[in-house]
């Protein structure tokens, strides 16, 4: 799929130097993973330039990125960003983009939100276990922008070690173990709601395991089972990479399994297809 799959992300660039998700405008996410794909295959098939270019002009002054321009509060998507390498968008927007995601965390860790809740529902929620990170400011944490903060915080601490990191990283992995659901997985958020216990999905609990990369095997031995069994029988290809790019960073990819090809809907879904394909290979850039 790897040249086909370059050529339509090629096609796909704005004249802007972004990405949209399928057509139209640009947007940071896809944007992103149009530069991660290009950057996993080691090609030069984009106009890296403008991308960069687009990406710069995006940053807001409190470090962060909104998911376009017309959104005015940053959000998640500063930690796709931060995945990039500093030299991408520079050192100085890089380092702003970690400061940033270093001082966010999911509303529901303060206890002033356990608070309210005990007033408004007359139950108390459990101490939070770590904090995640929200979608958006002063709201609940949720797995996978817990997962992608955690992604880009570990290629920070590679580069430059430093306490903060490391022991916001070990609050974040904390928060996913809490959030894991009954049969091994993840969904994307709660694991229980009015009395029940929740099922997990495809495509979280695959960025979940990337996320836990380098973790205990053995407080992940259901998991990767429940991992491997959603790749035999997904029929998404965004999730069938978030499997893959988990399974393969924890080297349980079943070997000569049959994998099913989803035709891509969207630019994350095509990028996303090519990272993993580039992480079968030996180059996981969610990991480098």
């Amino acid at each position: 799929m790897g040249t086909d799959a370059l050529k339509r992300i090629q096609a796909a660039q704005n004249p802007d130097g972004g990405w949209p998700y399928h057509k139209g405008g640009s947007w940071t996410e896809p944007t992103v993973y149009a530069l991660l794909a290009n950057r996993a295959s080691g090609g030069a098939a984009v106009r890296h330039g403008d991308a960069v270019a687009w990406l710069g002009a995006a940053q807001r002054r409190d470090g962060g990125w909104a998911p376009r321009r017309s959104v005015d509060q940053s959000t998640w998507v500063t930690a796709l960003v931060a995945l990039l390498p500093p030299e991408t968008v520079g050192a100085a927007p890089h380092a702003r983009a970690i400061d940033w995601l270093l001082g966010q965390t999911g509303r529901d860790a303060s206890p002033f939100f356990r608070l309210r809740e005990l007033l408004a529902t007359g139950k108390m929620l459990p101490p939070a276990a770590g904090t995640g990170w929200s979608w958006f400011p002063g709201t609940a944490a949720w797995v996978t922008p817990t997962c992608l903060g955690i992604l880009a915080l570990r290629k920070q601490y590679a580069r430059q070690p430093a306490r903060d990191l490391l022991e916001r990283i070990d609050a974040a992995q904390r928060y996913l173990f809490s959030r894991r659901c009954v049969d091994g997985g993840w969904n994307y958020g709660s694991n229980h709601a009015v009395g029940y216990d929740l099922d997990s999905y495809p495509e979280t609990t695959g960025q979940a395991l990337l996320a836990l990369a380098g973790t205990d095997p053995g407080k992940l031995r259901d998991t990767i089972g429940l991992a491997q069994r959603f790749l035999r029988e997904h029929r998404s290809s965004g999730g069938a990479a978030w499997l893959r790019l988990g399974l393969l960073a924890h080297q349980q990819l079943p070997a000569g399994a049959p994998l099913f090809r989803m035709p891509c809907r969207t630019l994350p879904d095509t990028a996303l297809t090519v990272m993993a394909d580039a992480a079968a290979q030996g180059r996981n850039v969610f990991l480098e």
